[in-house]
C-alpha cells in the first residue's frame, strides 16, 4: 500500500472512482450542506478503501443496492494539510453511498451573508476546490489522478438559482424519496425549495468540481457563452461588454489546439471575495470582478481560463508536483490566443510582466529552491502556501524555448498531437518528456531537459522578451530612480498593462516624495484597474510612504483576490516603517478576515505568522 499523491490518502492498491452521484441540500442559516455521495469504482474491491475528507461529519456508509451499512471509520488523526482519512471496508463491492454534513468552516466554500453581496438582499455560496479542497464538500479520492464523471441534484431556496461546471439538466420541484440518505424528507420537499439538476459526462479531476448558488442573472454574449453574475444590471452589462470577444477567442483556440471539447464556455463573475483572478472550471469559468476594467484587457484572464480547456482540463497534471503541466502550457496557450486576438505587442507585454513576476518569485524562494523547480517534491507542503509564478512562467519559458529551437510550425503540430494523445488523462512530467523526445528526436541534445524540469532557478537560455514597447517601458522605469517622470505624451496611449509593467520595474529604493509626485500627476492610487493600483501601492509601501496607508486598508477590505492580498500584506509586514505597518496589517486582517474566502484567510495568516 502506498499513496499515489503527496496531498491525498488515495492508495495505489485501491481502484479509482469513475462516477459520483451527489444529492445536496443547502442550509443557508447554518452555512452547511447535508448530502449524500454515491461512488462507483472502476472495479469491485475487498478490504479498506481510503477516501479524503476535511471537516466533514460522516453519518453513514451504505451498500448502494441493499442499503445495508458498510463498516467505516474516520482516522483519529487530522493532518493539517490532507485532513482526515475515511476508511470504508468493502466486500467485493464497486459502489456505495456516503451520507455527510459539511462544516461552516469548509475550506472550499464561502458562504456570503446578504450584506456581503452586490444586491444586499439574499445570501450566496460558491466553491473553490483547487488545489485540494473538494474533500471539504464530499468524501472523494481528491487527487487529479482520479478523474470522475458526476451527476448532482442541488436543493436550494426557490428565490435562488444554481450554476455548476456541468451541463444543466432541469430546474424543478423536489420529488418524494429522492433525497435518500442526504437529508430528512420533510426538509427536501419543504415549501419554497427547488431542485437544480446537473450532469458532467466527461471525466474531470475533483478540483474542477464547482457550483455557485445565489440570485443570479445572465447575458448572452455568443453562441457558446453566457455571462452569469449576481442579478445586478451594473455588473452584468459591464461584464458583457468586457467579454464580448469571447467567441472569437474560442475560434482562435480551436485553430491552434483542436476542437473545443466542452460544448459551452460560460463565465460566472463572482463577488469580490473570490480568491483568484479566474478558475478554469469546465463549461463555467469563475472570475473575479477585478478583471472587469472597461477596456477589454480583462479578456486576457478569460484567454488564460479558456486555454485551460485544452491544457489543464483535457490534459491534467497527475499531482500538484507537476503543476507546471497545467499552468506552463496554459500560459503559453493564452499568449498565443492573445497574440492573434489582441496583437503581438499585448502578448509581449504579458511576457514582460510574467518575466518580472517569475524573477521575484525565484527570489522569494531563495531559502527553499526546491519550489523553483518545475518538477518538485511537495511531501508535507500545502500547495496553497507555495503557489507562485514559477509553474506558470518558468513552464512558459521552457515551452517557448522548445518553440524557438524547432520553429513555430513544428511546435504547433507537436502541441496538437500532444493534446489529442493525452486528452482526458492525467500525466506526469516524465510522461511528457518521453513523448517530447519520441516526437522531436534529438531535442535532448539541443536543450538540457533535465536542467529545465529538475533544476533550480532559471536556465541561462531563458529569454526576456524584446518588443519595442517593453524595452521602452523598462527603460522609463529605470529612469524614474534619477527623477525622470514619464511625460503625459509618453503615457497617453498606456492601458493598465503598460502602467503595471512600468510600476513593477521602478526600483523599490525610490524616495517617498518621488512616489507621491508620480501619484499627484497620474492618480495611480485611485486607478479602477487593480493591477495598476496594487503595483503602485506596493511601490508606495516599499518607499516608506505612509500617506497611502488608508488606500491600502481600503483595497484590502474591498477585494479578496490573493494576487493583491499576498503582496500588500507582505509589503506591510516587511515595510520600512515596520512596527506601524505591522500593526496596520494585523488590524486590517482582523476586520477583513470574514470577507475573505477560507483559502485566502489561510494564506494571509501564513504571511502574518512568519513576520509578526
Amino acid at each position: 500500500m502506498a499513496p499515489i499523491d503527496p496531498h491525498s490518502y488515495t492508495d495505489s492498491s485501491n481502484p479509482l472512482t469513475t462516477y459520483i452521484s451527489l444529492t445536496l441540500y443547502f442550509d443557508f442559516p447554518s452555512s452547511t450542506i447535508n448530502g449524500s455521495s454515491q461512488l462507483t469504482l472502476s472495479s469491485p474491491h475487498s478490504g479498506p478503501l481510503l477516501l479524503d475528507t476535511r471537516s466533514l461529519t460522516i453519518t453513514s456508509v451504505l451498500d448502494t443496492q441493499t442499503l445495508i451499512p458498510i463498516p467505516f471509520e474516520l482516522s483519529p488523526v487530522i493532518d493539517p494539510i490532507k485532513g482526515q482519512t475515511l476508511i470504508v471496508t468493502l466486500t467485493n463491492q464497486s459502489s456505495f453511498v456516503v451520507s455527510f454534513v459539511t462544516s461552516p468552516n469548509s475550506s472550499a466554500l464561502q458562504w456570503l451573508s446578504p450584506p456581503q453581496t452586490f444586491n444586499k438582499s439574499l445570501p450566496f455560496v460558491y466553491t473553490q476546490c483547487q488545489a485540494i479542497h473538494a474533500r471539504s464538500i464530499f468524501p472523494c479520492q481528491d487527487t487529479p489522478a482520479a478523474r470522475i464523471c458526476y451527476s448532482a441534484r442541488l436543493n436550494v431556496p426557490r428565490e435562488l438559482s444554481a450554476v455548476m461546471a456541468a451541463k444543466h439538466v432541469e430546474r424543478r420541484q423536489p420529488v418524494a424519496r429522492e433525497a435518500g440518505v442526504a437529508c430528512d424528507e420533510g426538509l427536501w420537499c419543504a415549501e419554497g425549495r427547488v431542485v437544480e439538476e446537473f450532469v458532467m459526462e466527461q471525466p474531470i479531476p475533483p478540483y474542477l468540481f464547482a457550483f455557485a448558488v445565489g440570485k443570479l442573472g445572465f447575458r448572452e454574449v455568443g453562441p457558446r457563452t453566457r455571462i452569469y453574475a449576481e442579478n445586478a444590471v451594473s455588473v452584468l452589462d459591464v461584464a458583457a461588454r468586457e467579454f464580448a470577444g469571447t467567441e472569437e477567442m474560442i475560434r482562435q483556440g480551436e485553430k491552434l489546439f483542436g476542437v473545443y471539447e466542452w460544448e459551452r464556455f460560460d463565465l460566472l463573475v463572482l463577488p469580490p471575495s473570490f480568491p483568484y483572478g479566474g478558475m478554469e472550471n469546465p463549461r463555467m469559468t469563475f472570475l473575479t470582478p477585478t478583471v472587469i476594467k472597461g477596456d477589454a484587457s480583462g479578456a486576457q484572464v478569460v484567454a488564460h481560463e479558456l486555454a485551460h480547456s485544452w491544457t489543464g482540463n483535457l490534459i491534467t497534471n497527475k499531482t500538484n508536483e507537476d503543476f507546471w503541466l497545467n499552468e506552463g502550457f496554459t500560459t503559453y496557450a493564452e499568449r498565443r490566443i492573445v497574440e492573434v486576438c489582441q496583437g503581438e505587442e499585448r502578448a509581449a507585454l504579458s511576457i514582460g510582466i510574467g518575466w518580472k513576476g517569475l524573477n521575484e518569485d525565484i527570489e522569494r524562494f531563495k531559502d527553499n529552491l526546491e519550489f523553483t523547480k518545475l518538477k518538485n517534491k511537495q511531501d508535507g507542503v500545502d500547495p496553497d502556501d507555495i503557489y507562485s509564478q514559477v509553474p506558470y512562467e518558468k513552464g512558459f519559458q521552457f515551452l517557448w524555448r522548445i518553440e524557438r529551437q524547432i520553429g513555430r510550425p513544428a511546435f504547433d503540430e507537436f502541441l496538437k498531437k500532444y493534446i489529442s494523445t493525452f486528452k482526458f488523462q492525467s500525466i506526469d512530467t516524465e510522461t511528457f518528456i518521453t513523448f517530447l523526445k519520441a516526437n522531436i528526436p534529438g531535442i535532448e541534445k539541443e536543450i538540457d531537459l533535465v536542467l529545465w524540469t529538475e533544476g533550480t532557478g532559471l536556465p541561462s537560455d531563458a529569454y526576456e522578451t524584446e518588443s519595442s514597447i517593453y524595452t521602452k517601458l523598462v527603460s522609463l522605469a529605470k529612469e524614474f530612480k534619477v527623477g525622470r517622470m514619464p511625460r503625459e505624451d509618453e503615457v497617453a496611449d498606456w492601458q493598465g498593462q503598460e502602467w503595471e509593467l512600468y510600476l513593477e520595474n521602478v526600483p523599490k529604493s525610490v524616495e517617498a516624495s518621488q512616489v507621491a509626485a508620480l501619484d499627484a500627476r497620474y492618480r495611480l492610487a485611485e486607478s479602477k484597474d487593480y493591477e495598476v493600483k496594487v503595483a503602485f501601492l506596493q511601490l508606495a509601501l516599499s518607499s516608506g510612504c505612509r500617506d497611502y496607508y488608508s488606500e491600502v486598508e481600503k483595497t484590502l477590505k474591498e477585494v479578496g483576490r490573493m494576487k493583491y492580498l499576498r503582496p500588500l500584506y507582505t509589503a506591510l509586514v516587511q515595510g520600512v516603517e515596520k512596527e506601524e505597518s505591522k500593526i496596520l496589517a494585523r488590524q486590517v486582517f482582523a476586520e477583513a478576515r470574514e470577507c475573505y474566502h477560507p483559502i485566502a484567510q489561510g494564506v494571509v495568516e501564513s504571511i502574518l505568522s512568519k513576520h509578526i
